[in-house]
């Protein structure tokens, strides 16, 4: 498709239909939350591509012909278009369980099509940067993106942080902690509270992240409800520590309507031959798994929604 004619927008929309899943995600981390969302909640699960090719299965689907026409099951879609169904078997769940395991299986759709948005988009926009810095070179394309921090928070930009990453990765630092910060239930904020709160809550987040952070930390806004946070050299127990920091601090604040929450996945890069990039997906799986530990918190949702009674 010709960059030089076709508007990035329009692009969005359409370029979708030319990706299959292998494209969007990394396939072996998708298998892996799979097996272990399968096992927790006792259901078997099949992930096929947009025309029904089965693509990853954690239970007995031989014999069964998805029909992504009549029976769909549930959608993974990206800017409108679907990419995926994800069909599940849930036979073995308790009554008393069924309804908490359902939306558990609409959440992992849901991620699914966020992970995968946020994979499309950033390869996209990284070939439209391709062509702009052929046109007039890196300086101009970065003055016309303006600052290297992101406007809302003041961390830096996600191309910007992706810069940094590939210095740290030409120094050869070893121990390097990356840590994957998600806000817990941002869309509730949003749906509730509208474009202003959710800001805010965005904003509150980063300054907690600021606040604990020591001065050679670097921290990045990489997605709408997502940080990426480096520790170089890390000692030990010091990524964890900084983890619960930043946990505690948002348990203990204190607002009428904002209640926020943040899930952490820490992993760590220990060979200079390893790409902080191909580190992001581990550090993200870590992240969902602590999300799940915390929204089945006792007390979660009576803390997330005191400010619908304020």
């Amino acid at each position: 498709m010709n960059y030089k004619t076709v508007p990035f927008e329009q692009r969005i929309k359409d370029n979708v239909r030319n990706y299959t899943l292998d494209n969007l995600y990394h396939m072996d981390t998708i298998a892996e939350y799979a097996r272990a969302l399968g096992a927790l909640a006792d259901v078997e699960l099949l992930l096929t591509e947009r025309h029904g090719e089965k693509v990853i299965s954690t239970g007995s689907f031989a014999g069964f012909v998805p029909d992504v026409v009549g029976e769909p099951g549930r959608k993974v879609r990206i800017y409108g278009r679907t990419v995926a169904h994800l069909y599940a078997k849930t036979k073995r769940v308790p009554e008393e369980k069924r309804e908490a395991v359902e939306k558990l299986l609409d959440e992992f759709a849901s991620m699914l099509s966020h992970w995968g948005e946020a994979a499309y988009l950033h390869t996209e926009s990284a070939i439209y940067v391709d062509e702009l810095e052929e046109k007039v070179g890196m300086q101009h394309v970065q003055t016309a993106k303006g600052e290297n921090e992101d406007a809302l928070t003041g961390v830096y930009n996600k191309l910007y942080f992706e810069e940094r990453m590939k210095v740290i990765d030409r120094a050869e630092v070893v121990p390097v902690a990356v840590i994957n910060v998600n806000i817990n239930d941002w869309k509730f904020v949003n749906d509730n509270y509208g474009d202003e709160e959710s800001d805010r809550l965005i904003k509150t987040i980063a300054d907690i992240l600021k606040q604990e952070k020591k001065p050679d930390y670097i921290i990045g806004r990489v997605d709408g409800d997502v940080f990426i946070v480096l520790i170089p050299m890390a000692e030990d127990g010091e990524a964890e520590e900084y983890c619960k920091k930043v946990q505690d601090a948002c348990l203990s604040y204190d607002d009428k309507i904002l209640a926020p929450s943040v899930a952490c996945g820490l992993i760590y890069k220990t060979n200079v031959e390893e790409q902080l990039a191909d580190k992001l997906p581990d550090a993200e799986y870590e992240m969902f798994n602590n999300k799940f530990e915390i929204k089945n918190t006792p007390g979660y949702r009576e803390r997330l929604e005191h400010g619908l009674s304020s």
